[in-house]
């Protein structure tokens, strides 16, 4: 089987050549395709064709490297990627705990209104069905428990919601 391997290296890496265009990448093909087949090898049934077998497994891997990269992005220099940021998540997860201890500072009425309508998505009517009370009842629960969740959170503003200032400034900073 080795022997019968080697002498189909050329053909395998003419056909990986015919595919690719480019030298290493038809290389690295032929090279994924002969480990691919080793680890398989109890699977090739003696006496069948190992070239069609090989080229089989050769072609599935350049198929499916193609899948895999088609969305991907040439970046060859690191441009690309050096424009890419994200906030950092730590403040995310501070103003969520934040969030929960202030909920929980709540009088029950208004945190259950606030939840229902705001977290949950209910419609006013919903929320006032499930608590038994008026439609203008939840929207004044809604609308006390939003003033009083911003004191406790300390927002005054829309300029208080997202990133800190800190934070703003480092990621419109050029690299």
């Amino acid at each position: 089987m080795r022997a019968a391997m080697l002498a189909l290296l050329p053909s395998l890496r003419a056909f990986a050549l015919s595919l690719t265009n480019a030298r290493e990448i038809a290389d690295d093909l032929v090279q994924d395709t002969l480990v691919r087949a080793l680890a398989k090898i109890d699977q090739f049934q003696p006496g069948t064709n190992m070239g069609a077998w090989l080229f089989t497994i050769l072609r599935n891997i350049f198929y499916s490297q193609c899948r895999r990269t088609k969305h991907e992005i040439e970046d060859p220099d690191g441009s690309y990627a050096a424009r890419l940021w994200t906030a950092p998540d730590q403040h995310g997860k501070c103003d969520v705990q934040d969030t929960l201890r202030a909920l929980a500072m709540l009088p029950l009425e208004q945190r259950e209104a606030l939840i229902l309508v705001t977290a949950e998505g209910l419609s006013y009517e919903e929320a006032a069905r499930i608590c038994g009370v008026a439609v203008g009842t939840i929207k004044s629960r809604v609308s006390r428990g939003r003033v009083r969740l911003a004191e406790l959170l300390g927002i005054k503003g829309t300029e208080d919601l997202g990133p800190d200032r800190v934070t703003q400034a480092a990621l419109q900073s050029p690299i």
